[in-house]
């Protein structure tokens, strides 16, 4: 290895995720600061670069939490055993859940957490002998994760790349954005045809972001889009799944995103805030009914990862949920965010590239204009083969005079004219 203060690929045995980076030799981190080799700082403005490490780094309580815990015992296999840190966790998280969640399934990380949702609600449907459900909804400009069920999820084939053959065929729908559809209509009409063309008898979820991350940064859905949805929930039987992988433990000014919503979800899935860089740990919550179901059933839910509720990462994320609380961050969050977002307002007022700034908390940012951006769409070329159908407004306004179509049919169809449109 070099000892240098940067690492290309002729220095290192590390398979390195872009192999024509230079990368910064970091040896230590204090607070929002980030040293490397040569002593340089680096202001950490991204959580360590991918929105984890939320309460900075070296903090004293979250070392001290690890390293007592790992005195006692840093690993057990949850099939097996059980230890304090994990049942303390559990109760801490479903305390701080929307009421009725009464139950907590802990994993190493945000797409462990995603894709195990996926199975909870598979198994929820087929415990309670609904077996054809298995198709999942979600917004196409969206990102849950890197695993071949996760990737399914989202509807940008650019993403897919080569592993197109390994994913599963979803739905997908645009999002409702402040530019082209600030009332959500289009988007309940677009969900309304997605679940028209699966047969609302095979879909097993809905799973969305409350407040976008990676895809669509800080986009939430206007009001009537989740009023909406939570009416063909209860219509059409499906569960709703938020991924809070990003936004819970307090990013948007609440402990879950999930608490300004007009309604109740099924499952919420967190994990960064939750070990805050100083422990992989992250969780999926569910709603009594939802684990009932399992419960009265088969009485198991299997196939879990090595370190899901390992005692050390649920003691750290027991440190993280004990210092956010006595440093009341979350309340601060609420007080600052809108002066963040009016600060932010203020500053790109002038700036012919952006045309709204929006999010909620501290999970903010500028939207970009048309001409630089189709919202709803991969900023990046599609693929050829999209992966799954994804259901645009294009789709939506034709829908009143497209023929009646098998499910099949009316499905390969949205996909053709989708790629189409994300193609110009």
């Amino acid at each position: 290895m070099t000892t240098g203060a940067f690492i290309t690929e002729q220095d290192t045995r590390v398979f390195l995720r872009e192999l024509d980076r230079r990368y910064p030799l970091i040896e230590r981190g204090k607070g929002v600061w980030l040293y490397d080799a040569a002593g340089t700082s680096y202001l950490d403005a991204i959580g360590g670069g991918a929105m984890v490490a939320s309460l900075g780094h070296g903090v004293p309580e979250l070392v001290e939490a690890a390293r007592a815990q790992a005195e006692k015992v840093s690993f057990l296999y949850n099939q097996q055993f059980t230890s304090p840190a994990q049942e303390r966790l559990a109760d801490e998280l479903t305390g701080l859940a929307p009421e009725g969640f009464t139950r907590v399934h802990f994993v190493s990380g945000g797409s462990e957490a995603n894709e195990t949702a996926v199975r909870l609600a598979r198994s929820y449907h087929v415990e309670r002998g609904d077996a054809d459900r298995w198709r999942i909804v979600s917004p196409a400009q969206a990102y849950h994760g890197p695993t071949a069920v996760t990737l399914s999820l989202t509807g940008r084939p650019a993403l897919h790349h080569h592993y197109t053959p390994y994913l599963t065929e979803h739905l997908h729908i645009p999002p409702s954005t402040k530019r082209f559809d600030p009332t959500g209509q289009e988007a309940l009409e677009a969900l309304d045809l997605a679940l028209e063309a699966a047969g609302p008898g095979t879909v097993s979820a809905f799973f969305c972001e409350p407040v976008s991350a990676a895809s669509l940064p800080a986009y939430s859905p206007p009001a009537a889009f989740w009023e909406g949805l939570a009416t063909r929930r209860d219509q059409h039987g499906f569960l709703i799944c938020l991924d809070e992988v990003v936004t819970g433990m307090g990013r948007t000014g609440s402990w879950f995103a999930a608490e300004g919503l007009p309604f109740v979800p099924d499952v919420i899935t967190t994990a960064k805030g939750l070990g805050a860089g100083f422990a992989p740990v992250g969780a999926v919550l569910c709603r009594e009914e939802v684990y009932g179901a399992v419960a009265e059933g088969s009485r198991a839910f299997e196939l879990g990862h090595t370190w899901d509720g390992a005692p050390l990462s649920c003691a750290v994320g027991l440190a993280v949920v004990r210092y956010l609380r006595e440093h009341r961050l979350i309340e601060r969050v609420q007080e600052a965010g809108p002066r963040l977002h009016r600060a932010l307002d203020g500053a790109l007022a002038d700036c012919e590239l952006v045309s709204e700034v929006r999010g909620r908390g501290f999970l903010s940012r500028g939207g970009s204009t048309w001409k630089h951006w189709k919202e709803g769409c991969s900023s990046t070329r599609p693929s050829p083969r999209p992966t799954g159908t994804r259901v645009t407004r294009r789709c939506s306004r034709r829908r009143s005079r497209a023929p009646t179509r098998s499910s099949t049919s009316s499905s390969s169809a949205c996909a053709r004219r989708c790629a189409q449109w994300s193609a110009k």
